[in-house]
């Protein structure tokens, strides 16, 4: 394929935002599941199928205290993001549904639920990808054209997600640019905009060690690279972001300081993931 391509009016970095929510969707057993939901800040979980009362609250945080901080940062700086959402949690918190429709922002879907849909036959997760769209489409008013799973996938994946409509899937980490890929049993190709872990708000609940200073530290650390970079092939940064870890008040800070200063950075394209998708799909053919 030929790498020969420019973002939109010669910038030299697409900065791609992702604000993940999973709130209201999680592993619980209120919500027939077999057991608690294992991504706890406190590290707790239980084999024992019982209700983690502590950790539910804590994802309850995000939605009623984290995300009007996140929102109100994001407007402030005019910053066009991605959510990718798990599409009942947005059922379940129509303030964010209509700031995404008021913000005109995308929602890349998270799954129906935050679960594993590695366990699902063709048809269960042919099932669960349209009830996510057409659930996405009822809440924001858009129906996702990007998918990423809860980790896990299957090898059916691409190829329901080609068969629905989806334009881009990101459950890849393996570059810092879009590329096409091949699907399995499909002669078709697909867009993929790969994602970041490192960057990710999320360390600061897997490594508790890690400061919000640090984090701050590492994406721009990580901006500059990318951006120096950018002058001579196309590069994109992902920083994903959760409602309960980045929208505490001990860590806000940490992210109205990074996007102040890529803010003043010259060659800069705030991008969602979708428009990073069109734009690579417009000018660059698969081969």
């Amino acid at each position: 394929m030929s790498n020969t391509y420019h973002w939109p009016k010669q910038k030299r970095l697409a900065m791609s935002i992702v604000v993940n929510v999973e709130e209201g969707s999680e592993y619980s057993i209120k919500e027939g599941d077999k057991g608690m939901e294992p991504v706890d800040e406190l590290q707790v979980h239980l084999k024992k199928p019982i209700r983690n009362y502590g950790n539910e609250s804590n994802y309850q945080y995000g939605l009623i205290e984290g995300a009007p901080r996140i929102i109100n940062l994001l407007d402030k700086y005019h910053v066009p993001v991605t959510w990718t959402a798990a599409a009942l949690s947005l059922e379940r918190a129509p303030h964010i549904a209509e700031a995404i429709r008021r913000r005109q922002d995308e929602t890349c879907s998270h799954g129906y639920r935050w679960v594993f849909q590695f366990r699902m036959d063709e048809n269960e997760e042919r099932k669960f990808i349209q009830d996510a769209v057409k659930s996405i489409e009822s809440t924001t008013g858009k129906r996702p054209l990007g998918w990423l799973s809860r980790y896990l996938l299957t090898d059916n994946t691409r190829r329901l997600l080609q068969e629905e409509g989806f334009l881009y899937h990101m459950d890849d980490y393996s570059a810092d640019a879009p590329f096409w890929d091949t699907v399995n049993g499909s002669s078709e190709p697909m867009v993929i905009v790969p994602y970041a872990l490192d960057s990710n708000d999320m360390k600061m609940w897997v490594a508790p060690s890690l400061t919000p200073d640090d984090w701050l530290k590492y994406a721009i650390d990580t901006f500059d690279v990318l951006y120096e970079e950018g002058l001579e092939q196309p590069r994109m940064m992902s920083l994903g972001l959760h409602l309960r870890i980045i929208g505490r008040p001990g860590r806000i800070g940490a992210l109205e300081k990074f996007l102040d200063y890529v803010s003043q950075k010259d060659g800069v394209w705030f991008a969602t993931r979708q428009q990073i998708a069109e734009h690579f799909q417009q000018n660059v053919k698969a081969d």
